[in-house]
Formats: C-alpha cells, sequence, structure tokens
C-alpha cells in the first residue's frame, strides 16, 4: 500500500515539514531568488534544509516545487528546464528522507500565479498543461503523494486536481489558503472545498498559511461539520509576522505553542500536522514532540 494511505488507514497522525521560503531566506536566499532555482544552482542548500525537518521529526517532506510549474517559471531563465527542476527536486528531497526512518516524499504543486480568464490572462487549457507537465515530472521523479497547495480560486485548484487525476493514482492532498479568516482571497469557503474534492477522490483535505492559528481552527471546524471524520491537513503560519528593525519579518510564536496548536488542530480532525510560513525546523520539533507525546 501507499505510505502515506497506509499511516491515514492505520489512524497515525503525521508531521509534515515548515516552510520553505522563510527558511531558505534565513539561509542566505536573495531576493528576487525563487526557491526553484536553487534546485539547480544551490542543491546542498535545499537538501540542509529538508534535512533538518527530518531531523526534528517530520515523516513527510515537501519538494521545493511550490512554483515549479512553467506558468509560474515563464520569467525564469529556468522555464525550459521545469521538467530538470522538478524531477531533480524530488532527488533532494529523497536523499533527505533516506536519513530518516519511513519519511515520504510529497510533491508540492501551488498556484500559477495568474488568474483565468476573464479576470486574468491564463486561459483553463493553458493552466491544465502546465500543471499537467509539473505533475508528470514529479511522478517521475518518484514522489509518494502530491500536495496541490495554498490554493485560493476552486477552478485552479478544480484543474491542478484533475490534471494531477489524468497523470497518475497517487493519493492527492488539497489544501486551500485563507487569509481571510475562514474564506479566501477569491471568497471560496471551507465547505465548497470538501463539498467538491471529497466527492472528487482527495486522500485528504486541509489549509495552509492563511493569518493565525486561531483561524485555523476554525477552518478545520468548517472542514470537519461537513464531512465527518475526512482526513484534514494542516499546516498554519507560525502566527502573523511583524517586521523588525531591519526589515525582516519575524514571527513570534514558539515551538511549544506551534506543538500546542498542531494539538487542538489534531481535536478538530487533523491527521497530518506541520507548518508553513515562519515555522522553523524548531517549531517542527515542537509539534512532533506534542504529537508524540499526547
Amino acid at each position: 500500500m501507499n505510505p502515506f494511505l497506509k499511516e491515514l488507514n492505520d489512524g497515525q497522525v503525521q508531521v509534515a515539514d515548515g516552510a520553505t521560503g522563510t527558511n531558505l531566506h534565513h539561509m542566505g536566499l536573495k531576493a528576487g531568488v525563487t526557491p526553484e532555482e536553487l534546485v539547480l544552482d544551490d542543491p546542498e542548500m535545499l537538501f540542509k534544509l529538508a534535512s533538518s525537518f527530518v531531523k526534528a521529526g517530520s515523516n513527510i517532506i515537501l519538494t521545493c516545487t511550490f512554483g515549479g510549474s512553467s506558468l509560474r517559471m515563464k520569467d525564469s531563465r529556468y522555464l525550459n528546464r521545469c521538467e530538470e527542476i522538478n524531477i531533480r527536486a524530488v532527488e533532494i528531497a529523497r536523499k533527505a528522507a533516506s536519513l530518516g526512518d519511513g519519511v515520504i516524499v510529497a510533491g508540492s504543486v501551488g498556484p500559477t500565479g495568474l488568474m483565468l480568464q476573464p479576470i486574468g490572462p491564463a486561459t483553463p487549457e493553458e493552466m491544465s498543461t502546465s500543471f499537467t507537465s509539473q505533475i508528470q515530472a514529479l511522478v517521475k521523479g518518484g514522489v509518494d503523494l502530491l500536495v496541490i497547495e495554498t490554493m485560493f480560486s476552486m477552478e485552479e485548484a478544480t484543474l491542478a486536481f484533475d490534471a494531477a487525476k489524468q497523470v497518475t493514482d497517487l493519493p492527492i492532498v488539497v489544501s486551500f489558503s485563507y487569509d481571510r479568516g475562514t474564506r479566501t482571497m477569491m471568497g471560496v469557503k471551507p465547505t465548497q472545498v470538501m463539498e467538491v474534492f471529497a466527492d472528487r477522490g482527495a486522500a485528504a483535505i486541509g489549509a495552509n498559511c492563511g493569518t493565525n492559528l486561531e483561524n485555523m481552527e476554525l477552518v478545520l471546524s468548517e472542514y470537519a461539520a461537513t464531512r465527518a471524520g475526512f482526513p484534514l491537513w494542516a499546516k498554519p503560519n507560525a502566527g502573523l509576522p511583524r517586521m523588525d528593525e531591519n526589515n525582516h519579518a519575524v514571527y513570534d510564536i514558539t515551538p511549544e505553542q506551534m506543538g500546542e496548536a498542531a494539538l487542538r488542530n489534531i481535536e478538530h480532525g487533523a491527521r497530518i500536522v506541520g507548518g508553513c510560513c515562519g515555522s522553523s525546523p524548531e517549531h517542527v520539533a515542537g509539534i512532533a514532540k506534542a504529537v508524540k507525546n499526547r
């Protein structure tokens, strides 16, 4: 059985990883450089970050491919190497996963950064083709599951999900970002997400990024009220950032508080818990400790 599905079927709570972008910036990623470029330019930095999550207790780590679709990389000097970037990102994550016991590699698929017509320039066909190419590369690289994450548009998420379904029978997680409390910037509600993607065959549904820890609980509660017992994915930010005197974003939530929040999220139905923006390996360690000792 697929390792992700086996953990779900066994009733285990799984610990995902933390933030990619904010941690990479702390490690030296320059402004204006996308994390995906590091796959080719500095794979060791990505391996170091992924390894730190494994050592902190993550048993699911995501590939550094959030922006790895051709539409997202349309202005990158590596546009013609999208397939290679996705495949090599899986290799880096798999190498880090080998440092742990049974660590699962999830292929990250983020939004394209474009709006669909008539609001934006992208057509459904272009978006579907972009997602299909990226997902084919992630599957070729050898991921254990796919995570369609940080979505805010129902139409875009559906295109990504349907593209994945056409490419593979791997488990698919669908995770939306609710930055308007319990609504996305496009007005999508957790109830709508659950109704659409549970019936479409998602292995888990959830939320990442968004606003604060309290709103994550509200989102999970709405999911659970819509479809009781359905596996939920929860990767909240480490609170809301504040800017320090050097104009750097600082997240004040402690590892212990992230652990406590993870336990509350589990009470609301979360079967996978981790962190998003601002979540360091220390935050993940706090989550893993709380999960282990609960």
